[in-house]
């Protein structure tokens, strides 16, 4: 039994995890200053990437700026919306990046942020801009993504 038991972990952990979980906003954010109030996003498998088969919401950011923070709350907001359905990749630029998210900033980052990428479930870009964006507009998406 302890040999199966190890044998499920070890395919656990060979499985890539569909992106971050539990988001929850950092509740000590100040929207009105670009203070270093440390990860804007908190949760679960945080130093997760995209990973086929769902589509995906990824937003990269830097922790001192206030246009990255407000992005944040909207991130966090659409997680509760479509958790489950859509994976959530959090790029926090200021903390090392595993492999999978290093590709990301590589293939999507051009020095600007809030950069919010939505991928379909290929993922091909359906959306990919730096600056906030509305949550009624990433919601577009998102369903076009999800169809």
């Amino acid at each position: 039994m302890r040999s199966f038991v190890a044998s499920v972990f070890i395919l656990i952990a060979l499985v890539p995890a569909f992106g971050g979980e539990n988001l929850r906003l950092n509740s000590k954010l100040d929207y009105t200053s670009d203070s270093q109030d440390g990860p804007l996003i908190g949760g679960d498998q945080m130093e997760a990437g995209f990973v086929p088969g769902k589509p995906a919401y990824v937003i990269l950011y830097g922790e001192g700026c206030y246009n990255s923070k407000r992005q944040a709350r909207r991130t966090v907001s659409l997680y509760d919306k479509y958790g489950g359905r859509v994976q959530f990749v959090i790029v926090d630029l200021d903390h090392p990046l595993s492999p999978s998210q290093q590709e990301l900033r590589k293939r999507y980052y051009k020095g600007y942020i809030p950069h919010v990428v939505v991928l379909d479930a290929s993922g091909a870009p359906v959306y990919n801009s730096s600056g906030e964006v509305e949550e009624r507009v990433i919601s577009g998406f998102l369903d076009r993504a999800l169809r």
